[in-house]
């Protein structure tokens, strides 16, 4: 008799990697969105611009601006008012998916929207950005443009025959150029979408986003200008124990992560308890914002020339200590108002202007190396990507030097904020709206563990020469003894030939059988479902789901022998065996007399 065909999954055909041919298909496309979020970025900017102009200086220009060193009269307060007007109403008769700072409605996109998001969205966000950050809002232009640049890759995916992870990969890309286009950090942009954004480790997601954020680094000196967008060249000799300073100033900056994300969505939470629809929230954000940028012109707007200021030692420990308190102040007011803004820009200044206070007692290095030590720091712990902050600091300042420094604070303010905080600003706001997420990546355990390691044997079987009566007997007889609801059927070699269930009995009792007739002649091995003992647990679960089958018989992949059975049962001991490695502890070695 022939048995089971076997298929393809033995250890000469596994591979590290799931890759085919799509990956080329996708890459192309990359070369797209890259474009597209390098144009929209250069969009971005123009309108940021364009609106400042207008609001404050009074001209119709997209010429650079310095909003730090305007004179505003009390007149100017009421812009930021005007402009959360403006957010509030475009977020309630357009898209209330363009309020907030972007990021976590990417993430939503790619959880629960199968990475499609709205032609609108693509429009209304940047040109709401546009409104509320060049009428003063606290925020940088990285957050709007992340949701821009992926809301066109997710457009043009929509286009195009694509499953959802595929559309996720270009939806990422266009994020991941957007980024790129804005600040000149490819490498970091491509972290970003691997620690926050992709929640996946496959050639099929990172290459086309790497692609993606190439072509806008490629763009960016034609659209944005040259790179590095803050040149720093300042990183001081350090002591031997100058990291453990470093790793120090780091666990400070987690502390101030920590600070400001409870405190926003505190804030938050008081907006909910207005008697005010969400639309008019914004402009009583605008109300503070306004007032702090009259006290101080320094908090208004991206901001980007006092980054340049902290991380080249050109701020006084008075300005710096300003800038942290009102930025912090209006930034939390505007963002948790649900107007529509980013935060690693507001991010790196104040983590910045904390370190520029820190260097003042710090025995070594000048204000400019720990601005951007911390605000590495700061931006590592709210967002809970280190390796990102870790890159972007490098990649910002074109100072390869800092690296060690930066990467041991990152490290520092990532473990405190992770050991004192559940969620972090990015997923609080999924989390408040009954979505969860988890970023630890691991091997899943399913795909390391063979069948051999958690099938039960020996089985209990019944022989193919059995006669239909007898098997009718043994399921009808001894009602005292607990049956299977089905037994595998094997011939004298102990070779797997069908298997045999509580419904062919009934239905052999209905509808009768020849005299002499045996199991073996009611075998059908063309539509008998097998697992194989070599085959990872994870492609024996997947086919057993795909069949909605509970039970498997397992057999050996050369001479076909039943050696195995697994149930569901089985394969739920995998993730206990996987948490009793996490949490099992014992000593391997052990010193004796």
């Amino acid at each position: 008799m022939k048995h089971p065909a076997a298929p393809r999954t033995g250890n000469n055909t596994l591979r590290d990697f799931t890759a085919d041919r799509r990956l080329l298909v996708l890459s192309g496309m990359a070369l797209v969105t890259g474009s597209f979020g390098a144009a929209a970025a250069w969009a971005l900017l123009k309108l940021i611009a364009l609106f400042t102009n207008l609001a404050y200086f009074h001209t119709l220009s997209t010429a650079p601006y310095h909003l730090a060193q305007a004179r505003l009269g009390l007149l100017s307060i009421l812009v930021p008012v005007a402009g959360g007007v403006a957010v509030g109403v475009m977020a309630r008769y357009g898209s209330d998916k363009i309020r907030g700072h972007g990021i976590p409605e990417a993430l939503e996109a790619i959880l629960i929207g199968q990475s499609r998001i709205a032609p609108k969205v693509a429009f209304l966000k940047p040109l709401s950005s546009a409104i509320a950050i060049g009428t003063g809002g606290p925020f940088g232009a990285e957050g709007p443009i992340i949701m821009t640049g992926g809301a066109l890759g997710s457009l043009f995916a929509q286009f195009f025959d694509l499953s959802p992870a595929e559309r996720k990969t270009l939806l990422v890309a266009g994020a991941a150029a957007g980024m790129t286009a804005i600040f000149g950090t490819p490498v970091a942009a491509v972290l970003l979408a691997v620690e926050v954004l992709l929640f996946e480790w496959k050639p099929r997601s990172f290459v086309p986003v790497a692609v993606s954020a190439t072509v806008a680094a490629a763009w960016r000196p034609w659209l944005v200008g040259a790179w590095p967008l803050f040149a720093h060249a300042g990183a001081p000799a350090m002591p031997w124990w100058g990291l453990a300073l470093c790793a120090a100033v780091g666990v400070i900056a987690g502390l101030q992560s920590a600070l400001m994300s409870v405190t926003l969505y505190g804030v938050e939470d008081m907006f909910r308890k207005l008697p005010l629809h969400w639309m008019w929230w914004p402009a009583l954000g605008g109300i503070v914002v306004g007032l702090g940028g009259w006290y101080d012109p320094a908090v208004l707007g991206v901001g980007y020339d006092n980054i340049d200021a902290l991380i080249n030692d050109r701020m006084t420990l008075h300005a710096a200590a300003a800038l942290l308190i009102g930025k912090a102040v209006v930034w939390i007011a505007a963002l948790s108002s649900g107007t529509s803004g980013g935060v690693l820009a507001p991010l790196l200044m104040m983590g910045g202007a904390l370190g520029t206070i820190e260097a003042h007692v710090l025995p070594f290095g000048d204000a400019g190396f720990w601005a951007l030590v911390a605000m590495s720091a700061v931006l590592g712990g709210t967002m809970r990507a280190p390796l990102t902050a870790t890159v972007f600091a490098i990649e910002l300042t074109g100072d390869l030097r800092v690296m060690p420094a930066v990467l041991a604070a990152c490290a520092a303010s990532f473990a405190t904020t992770v050991l004192i905080m559940r969620r972090s600003i990015l997923t609080e706001r999924l989390a408040r709206r009954g979505q969860h997420l988890s970023y630890e990546y691991s091997v899943d355990p399913f795909e390391v563990m063979r069948v051999s390691e958690i099938m039960a044997k020996p089985v209990d079987s019944l022989p193919a020469t059995l006669p239909i009566a007898e098997a009718v007997t043994f399921f009808d007889a001894e009602a005292g003894v607990r049956r299977h609801k089905s037994y595998p059927v094997v011939d004298d070699d102990y070779r797997l030939v069908g298997v045999v269930s509580r419904s062919d009995v009934l239905r052999w009792t209905r509808d009768g059988w020849d005299n002499g007739e045996t199991l073996r002649d009611h075998a059908d091995t063309a539509r008998l479902f097998v697992g194989f003992a070599d085959e990872p647990v994870g492609a024996l679960a997947d086919r057993m789901a795909s069949a909605d089958i509970g039970r498997a018989p397992i057999i050996d992949r050369q001479n076909g022998q039943l050696v195995g059975l697994v149930a569901r049962r089985d394969l739920l001991r995998v993730r206990a065996q996987a948490a009793q490695q996490e949490q099992q502890r014992e000593s391997a070695l052990r010193l004796r007399p």
